[in-house]
């Protein structure tokens, strides 16, 4: 794998940086860590970080928690940073702050020169995934899962306390322990994507949602509003797995994102 020295410079112009994303549509970014080995670049990652983030990052004893919290915070501030406005955006210059609800959001008063864009993000992250949506004009939630996640309590037993009627049904009618547990995933996914939405301060409009394969590990779900007030349009969405100022490949439209529910429409590279 390729690594930086010590002098590579940071800015937005070692990212493929990118137009907002327009109205209805969704990017989604995310890293996988195990295949983040190079300690100069993560080194590249601490530099990008707040003085309070670092600390918080450097508080894990654990080296691989350490190293989790730190990809979280380098995929945010680096995925921000691509969506250009008026000039580039460096990431080690986005401000944060959190909203009456305690939902995180950039703070751009604090960026010099940059116009206020309607950008909105949310954070998702399992030990092997890490994922970071991005939309306009609406707010995001986003949740991601592993497949090989166990459920330590009664499957059953779990669903009848935060699932509906009709989802406990669902999963009481399947009687593959297996499937079952994977469909019980799914589910917990999708929820959690909407917990997040529905805890922002923006007023209940009609949500869509999408569950994704993700390179056959993990479950995505993305809740969005829909801005079609006459009907539910496809979620145009844009996937990307990276590594942090080092590679970008865009995944939407192969065979590693897998539309499992919702309407979708994966767009392919943008120029």
């Amino acid at each position: 794998m390729r690594c930086f020295n010590s002098h590579f410079p940071l800015s937005s112009k070692s990212l493929h940086t990118l137009p907002l994303p327009p109205r209805g549509e969704t990017h989604l970014w995310y890293v996988i860590p195990d295949e983040v080995k190079c300690s100069s670049l993560l080194k590249q990652y601490l530099e990008i970080l707040s003085p309070c983030e670092k600390q918080n990052v450097l508080s894990f004893c654990d080296s691989e928690l350490r190293k989790k919290a730190l990809l979280a915070r380098a995929l945010v501030r680096t995925t921000i940073a691509r969506y250009q406005t008026n000039s580039y955006v460096d990431p080690r210059s986005l401000k944060f702050k959190k909203n009456s609800y305690g939902k995180p959001e950039v703070d751009w008063q604090q960026v010099p020169d940059v116009s206020w864009p309607p950008l909105h993000f949310n954070l998702s992250h399992t030990s092997s995934l890490i994922a970071c949506g991005i939309t306009t004009y609406s707010p995001i939630g986003i949740d991601v899962e592993d497949k090989k996640r166990t459920i330590k309590n009664d499957v059953m037993s779990f669903a009848r306390r935060f699932f509906s009627p009709h989802e406990v049904e669902h999963l009481a009618n399947i009687l593959d322990p297996e499937i079952q547990r994977q469909e019980f995933i799914k589910l917990w996914t999708l929820k959690e994507s909407e917990i997040t939405v529905e805890s922002s301060e923006f007023p209940y409009g009609q949500w869509q949602f999408a569950l994704l394969d993700l390179a056959n590990t993990h479950y995505a779900s993305i809740c969005t509003e829909n801005f079609n007030e006459e009907n539910l349009s496809p979620m145009a969405l844009r996937v990307w797995k990276t590594i942090p100022l080092l590679e970008d490949l865009c995944m939407s439209g192969t065979p590693s994102i897998i539309t499992i529910g919702g309407l979708v429409k994966q767009l392919k590279w943008i120029k």
